[in-house]
């Protein structure tokens, strides 16, 4: 009598690491992403092909690590360059509320969020 195999229709998913020098300058957690995952983005950090950002672009000239460090505005979202129109889009089409994932990383700091992104398994905090 031959058995048959039990196929598993459960997916096994890749466990997110708990890296803080991964979160994006604008507050979203690489290492949840979708295009990291697959080896398409190497990280905000390290995309040189990430030139248009102006929030990138604004934390590598003053050397922050996040807009989180950011000490210019109490609100973030006053921030012309945080709140510029190409990343209200990409906020709009991500459903993502960067300014709550600033605001965590400020009260709790970088492992802390880390932490929480990676266990939650999310790339940002959802609007």
């Amino acid at each position: 009598m031959r058995m048959a195999k039990k196929s598993s229709s459960k997916t096994v998913k890749k466990s997110i690491v708990v890296d803080p020098s991964l979160v994006a300058f604008c507050g979203l957690y690489c290492p949840a992403c979708g295009m990291y995952v697959k080896g398409k983005c190497p990280g905000c950090a390290k995309n040189v092909k990430a030139s248009w950002c102006k929030i990138r672009s604004c934390c590598i000239e003053t050397k922050r690590k996040s807009c989180a460090d950011c000490k210019e505005y109490a609100e973030i979202n006053d921030c012309k360059k945080f709140n510029n129109i190409i990343s209200r889009i990409i906020g709009f089409v991500l459903r993502s509320n960067r300014r709550e994932c600033i605001m965590i990383i400020r009260d709790k700091g970088y492992k802390s969020y880390a932490k929480k992104m990676a266990s939650e398994g999310k790339h940002t905090i959802k609007r």
